[in-house]
């Protein structure tokens, strides 16, 4: 008998997109009327002028040509996704040029030596800075080039890709979702809602910190259970396959730390330095740093004394290496395209509005959550989901006595949980992709850390809603 095995992200996604546009043909379109908010900069919906208009149902051509519009700008709160997967396409041409010189696996090698027997302990350090990057400026995209880092050290240490991966998506994951002075989503979402980002914040300082707490606690078990008995992975499975893409030097002597190659990992660090200042202080975006590491690209080439034909091919073959990736990312947008497309999206908004008016305030509040996690899955940008949404659902929380920061707190903890698994989002698709974990093993493993999550997040807000 042949054993069943569970469709790949690419499947996954498509039959997501096909099923969007069948509700397309099944919920009424709508329209809210839409103002520039000066502040933002962008057009916001006004609560109360909500109408159907003429259908718009999607099509097989409209599936078909989704993954496509995905990837450029579409009428829609975000632009596409073309800048994020060339970004991916640089990255990986960058990383094959770095490996090749040996650099990163002679430095790999260092690390693991002197962490022999505290491996554990990269965990909570990392995920604390990740966590710092989500809190601050929201990191999300940037954090895609770390999932190529940090497989191959979690497995030198003889953890498995599953750490690696929840290393880098729990750790910017939960700072997103207790983000603090995030400009992409607590800042946007005060914004449209008339207040001060500042207000709430010490509401979400708690999440936070007791959010990070248990996720680091969740990932570290996960990763001592592996270590004593790896065919306990959640990718055991693929363990050889793994350890020849990841650590294809392993077994081999130790390779010598040239000067060349500490050089090589100098540069390597300065351009995530380089990307992370520019993102957090300078307003970069992907334009920006996809330049600053195709110059590394070249600088590390001279460097270590490629040809013009070494350089370019190895720059083309780590390319290679993600453009799946870079598919995922278009493709995963391409649901958001249909429903905009179908004109569904302001129809489920005012669905929402609906159904949180007249209650309680500890029952709105978590309603208010519930909604933002269903719209979170339809809209994975949180700027996006904060300008859909905020001027909607900010003053319905004066009717029901709650505090409009509770609102902007209720969204960006649904945005930032469904944000772990969703996978209309580059990030978590893109991401898993490159640690090479199976989308439904990923969602699988997380479902209990979901859990636990939701719990606190409810228990937060309804505290938050009796004082």
């Amino acid at each position: 008998m042949t054993k069943f095995k569970f469709p790949s992200a690419y499947t996954i996604l498509f039959v997501l997109i096909a099923l969007v546009a069948a509700l397309s043909w099944v919920v009424p379109a709508g329209k809210y009327e839409m103002t520039m908010n000066q502040a933002l900069g962008k057009e916001v919906p006004v609560a109360g002028t909500y109408k159907q208009v003429d259908s718009n149902p999607q099509g097989l051509v409209d599936v078909l040509l989704a993954p496509v519009d995905g990837l450029y700008n579409h009428e829609t709160y975000e632009a596409g996704a073309i800048d994020v997967a060339l970004f991916i396409l640089i990255i990986g041409g960058f990383l094959g040029i770095v490996t090749k010189t040996g650099a990163i696996d002679a430095g790999i090698e260092r690390v693991t030596d002197r962490l022999r027997g505290r491996e554990e302990w990269m965990i909570p350090i990392l995920m604390s800075l990740f966590a710092a990057g989500g809190t601050i400026y929201g990191m999300a995209e940037e954090s895609l080039p770390f999932y190529t880092l940090l497989v191959p050290v979690m497995m030198a240490a003889r953890f498995d890709p599953v750490v690696a991966a929840a290393t880098v998506l729990l750790g910017a994951g939960i700072g997103t979702l207790g983000s603090t002075i995030n400009p992409f989503a607590t800042v946007i979402a005060a914004n449209a809602a008339g207040i001060p980002f500042t207000d709430g914040i010490w509401l979400r300082v708690v999440m936070l910190v007791i959010g990070w707490v248990i996720c680091v606690g969740y990932v570290m078990r996960y990763a001592k259970m592996v270590r004593q008995d790896p065919s306990r992975s959640l990718v055991a499975d693929k363990m050889e396959e793994n350890k020849a893409h990841f650590l294809g030097n392993k077994g081999q002597e130790m390779l010598e730390f040239t000067t060349t190659r500490k050089i090589v990992l100098a540069i390597f660090a300065g351009a995530f330095a380089v990307m992370i200042y520019g993102v957090a202080v300078l307003g970069w975006w992907m334009a920006q740093i996809s330049g600053v590491f195709l110059a590394a690209a070249i600088i590390v080439g001279l460097i270590a004394r490629m040809s013009e034909e070494q350089l370019t091919s190895n720059f083309i073959d780590g390319a290679r290496d993600l453009l799946g990736v870079a598919l995922i990312i278009g493709i995963a947008r391409g649901i958001v395209v249909i429903m905009d497309k179908g004109m569904i999206t302001h129809t489920i908004l005012h669905g929402a509005e609906g159904m949180v008016t007249g209650l309680s305030t500890v029952v709105f509040i978590n309603v208010m959550y519930w909604l933002e996690v269903v719209l979170s899955f339809l809209v994975p940008s949180s700027s996006g989901l904060a300008v859909l949404t905020m001027p909607i659902m900010a003053p319905l929380a004066d009717f029901a006595n709650v505090g409009r920061d509770l609102v902007v707190t209720a969204y960006q903890s649904a945005s930032g949980i469904v944000n772990l698994v969703t996978p209309t989002s580059a990030v978590v698709m893109g991401g898993l992709a490159i640690a090479r974990v199976p989308y439904v093993r990923w969602l699988k493993w997380v479902a209990p850390l979901l859990g636990i999550l939701t719990v606190l997040i409810m228990l937060t807000l309804s505290i938050g809603a009796m004082f």
